[in-house]
């Protein structure tokens, strides 16, 4: 297993505190080269469009395009990274910020039988609308906040934030 981080923008160093944690090595990814024999990538949170904007000028969005229709990789996105897996190709509508603005932002305890006591921090977090080939993990109320679907494991919440591992460590085993 070759885990990756991409490492262009958001959180990515606090995705890194928790694979240190659970003792699991990784790369950073800010290269087409960088995605080189990976078979995790974790896509981090932060602003989905200049993201999208640093993915396209570094040449690892026609990568990931290419990676994600081969299915050569697993996928882990929180909030931006859903955002941009929507784009990508995951069968997922996302509305941004669909919690509110960045002075809204908020930690909240989700609904998970997978992850009891899991917690979440929601940072300008997309709201999804579920396809029929996603399973929810998680919820926060009716709200679904934590999908699986093929490859792909989306998350509109941050548990990097408050260093919950339970979910990387999922990710992990997929």
């Amino acid at each position: 297993m070759k885990v990756g981080i991409l490492a262009l923008q958001g959180s990515f160093a606090e995705h890194g505190v928790v694979l240190d944690k659970i003792k699991q090595p990784f790369v950073l990814v800010k290269t087409k080269q960088d995605l080189e024999g990976l078979t995790h990538l974790i896509i981090p949170g932060g602003e989905s469009t200049t993201l999208e904007k640093l993915l396209k000028k570094s040449g690892l969005w026609e990568e990931l395009e290419k990676k994600i229709k081969k299915k050569e990789l697993k996928f882990f996105g929180t909030c931006a990274g859903a955002i941009i897996f929507s784009k990508l190709g995951m069968d997922l509508q996302v509305e941004r910020n669909g919690y509110g603005a960045q002075q809204n932002s908020f930690v909240e305890k989700l609904e998970s039988e997978m992850f009891p006591e899991l917690g979440g921090v929601f940072i300008r977090a997309p709201r999804f609308k579920v396809q029929k080939n996603s399973k929810i993990l998680a919820r926060m109320g009716n709200e679904p906040v934590l999908i699986e679907q093929d490859k792909f494991l989306t998350s509109s919440f941050h548990p990097e934030l408050i260093g919950e591992t339970r979910v990387h460590e999922y990710f992990l085993k997929k």
